[in-house]
């Protein structure tokens, strides 16, 4: 049995707005919640996919079908659908819960190098000649 972040009441108003069923032959819809709970991990942990544990599956198929449901718009319905409810606030992620990489923290071009004040106000080097 897997311990679950979504509580069955949650997973109840999210899987409506997920791809495939579990009628569907495959793996369409099957294991969404499982899916969207390996998805969840990733953004709560900010591991690499290559570090998904292996019960929620193979860590390349899951993020292929993440891919795929960012491409069809799966991702922004769930988020709409739920966004008001407070009982989902923490299944959505955002920007306070995601950490940012190292290298892309900062402003676009680096820190600028500004003259200080009171060098401005002296106005430029006088030469000794």
């Amino acid at each position: 049995m897997h311990r679950f972040v979504l509580t069955d009441t949650q997973w109840s108003k999210i899987e409506p707005l997920c791809l495939g069923k579990p009628t569907d032959p495959g793996r369409t819809g099957g294991d969404n919640r499982l899916f969207l709970e390996a998805v969840l991990w990733i953004a709560r942990t900010g591991s690499p996919w290559r570090d998904l544990p292996p019960t929620f599956g193979n860590w390349n198929t899951v993020f292929k079908r993440y891919r795929d449901w960012v491409k069809a718009g799966v991702f922004r319905r769930i988020f709409d659908a739920v966004s008001d409810d407070p009982d989902m606030e923490f299944a959505m992620v955002d920007a306070t819960i995601v950490k940012v990489h190292r290298h892309a923290q900062g402003a676009k071009g680096g820190p600028k190098i500004r003259p200080s004040a009171g060098r401005k106000a002296a106005g430029p080097p006088k030469s000794s000649r």
